[in-house]
C-alpha cells in the first residue's frame, strides 16, 4: 500500500505530465499566453513599485506596458538601418571587395608555403545571382502571401495584437492569479512550497538583473569602441550586438559578423585591414569584459545558470517544445536547478549518504 505522501508525489508529477503533454499539443494556442506570461514575471515588480508609489495599477500596467512596447520599437528599429545600408552595398562594392581579399590573402599565404587562389569571376556571379534572386524571391513571396491572406502572415499579426492584450489582463491581476494558483496547494506542503518558489524566484530574478545589467554595459561599450574606429553603424551594431548576448555566443556572433561586413562595406577604399583590426580589438576585448569582468561579477557563478546550461536549456526545450519551449526554457531551468540542489541537499544528509565507507 502506499502512504499518503507517495500518493500525494504520485498525483503531482500526474498534473505535471498532464501540463507537459498540454504544452506540447497546444503549443501553437498557446505561444502568445506563454509570451505575455513571462513577460508579465519579469515586468510585474515594475509596476508594483509604481503602484507602491501611490499611482493607479490601472496606470501603472500603462505606463509599463507602453514604455517595454516602445523599447522593443527602439531595437527593431535600430536594425532596419543595418539591413537597409548593408544589402545593397554588397552588390555595389562585390567585386572590388572580393580582388582586394584574394590580394591580402595571396601574399600572407605564399609566405607559409600555399598556393592560392580565388576564381573571382565566378564567386561574383554566384553570390550576384543568389542575392538578386534571394531579394526577388522574398519579395514576391511576401507579397503573395498578403494578397492571398496568409494564414500564417495573420497569426502572426494576431498574435502582435493579442500578445499585449493579455500582458495588460495580466498584469492587472497578476496577484490574484498566484494567488490562486498557491491555494491549490496542500496546506502540510505550503512551507516547502514557499520556500522553494522564493528560492526559485531569487535565482532567477538574480540572473535576469545581472544579465540585463551586462547587456546595457556590452552595448554602450560595442557603440563607443565601433565609433571610435569611424564605423558608421556603430550605434545600431553595438546596441544589437549588446543585446543580443542574452543569448551567449550566438548574439556575440551575430554581432561580430555584422560589424565585419559593414567594416568591409565602409572601408573598402583602404583595404580590409582596418575593418579586421577593429572587429579583433572591439570584439575581442568585449569578449574578454564580459567573460572574466562583467558576468562573474554582476551575474556571479553562485546562481549557476552556466552560459552553456543556458544555451542546452534553449535547445532542448526549444526542441521538444518548439517557440513555447524556447520561452519556458529559462524559468524551468532555474526551477530545475533550485530542485537539483535540494535533492543533492537531502541525499548528503541522508543515511544512505553517511552510510557509504
Amino acid at each position: 500500500m502506499l502512504t499518503n505522501e507517495q500518493k500525494t508525489y504520485l498525483g503531482w508529477s500526474a498534473v505535471g505530465v498532464v501540463l507537459v503533454l498540454a504544452l506540447w499539443s497546444l503549443g501553437p494556442v498557446l505561444n502568445p499566453f506563454v509570451v505575455a506570461a513571462v513577460l508579465a514575471y519579469a515586468l510585474n515588480p515594475l509596476v508594483d513599485r509604481l503602484v507602491g508609489a501611490k499611482l493607479p495599477r490601472f496606470m501603472a500596467v500603462l505606463l509599463v506596458e507602453l514604455v517595454f512596447i516602445l523599447a522593443v520599437l527602439g531595437v527593431v528599429l535600430l536594425i532596419i538601418p543595418i539591413l537597409a545600408k548593408e544589402l545593397p552595398q554588397v552588390r555595389e562594392q562585390l567585386p572590388e571587395l572580393l580582388e582586394r581579399l584574394d590580394g591580402f590573402l595571396q601574399p600572407l599565404l605564399k609566405q607559409v608555403g600555399v598556393s592560392f587562389s580565388l576564381d573571382i569571376a565566378s564567386i561574383k556571379q554566384l553570390v550576384l545571382n543568389y542575392l538578386s534572386s534571394n531579394a526577388e524571391e522574398s519579395w514576391s513571396t511576401l507579397l503573395s502571401s498578403l494578397k492571398l491572406g496568409s494564414s500564417v502572415a495573420l497569426q502572426v499579426l494576431g498574435n502582435l495584437i493579442l500578445i499585449p492584450v493579455a500582458l495588460f489582463y495580466m498584469l492587472m491581476s497578476w496577484r490574484k492569479l498566484v494567488a490562486s494558483a498557491v491555494t491549490l496547494i496542500p496546506r502540510r506542503l505550503r512551507t516547502t512550497f514557499d520556500s522553494f518558489v522564493l528560492e526559485t524566484d531569487e535565482v532567477l530574478g538574480q540572473y535576469l538583473r545581472g544579465q540585463l545589467l551586462v547587456m546595457v554595459l556590452l552595448a554602450v561599450y560595442y557603440a563607443v569602441g565601433l565609433r571610435l574606429f569611424g564605423l558608421e553603424l556603430a550605434l545600431p551594431i553595438g546596441v544589437f550586438t549588446g543585446l543580443a548576448v542574452f543569448v551567449p555566443y550566438v548574439g556575440f556572433g551575430l554581432g561580430l559578423l555584422l560589424a565585419t561586413t559593414a567594416g568591409l562595406l565602409q572601408f573598402a577604399n583602404t583595404g580590409p585591414g582596418l575593418a579586421l583590426v577593429m572587429v579583433a580589438v572591439v570584439y575581442g576585448l568585449g569578449q574578454l569584459i564580459e567573460s572574466f569582468v562583467l558576468t562573474p561579477r554582476l551575474v556571479g557563478e553562485r546562481i549557476g545558470l552556466h552560459p552553456l546550461a543556458v544555451i542546452f536549456a534553449l535547445m532542448a526545450f526549444g526542441q521538444v517544445f518548439g517557440f513555447v519551449g524556447v520561452l519556458v526554457a529559462l524559468p524551468a531551468s532555474a526551477v530545475l536547478l533550485v530542485a537539483g540542489r535540494r535533492l543533492r541537499a537531502r541525499y548528503l544528509a541522508s543515511d544512505v549518504y553517511r552510510d557509504q565507507p
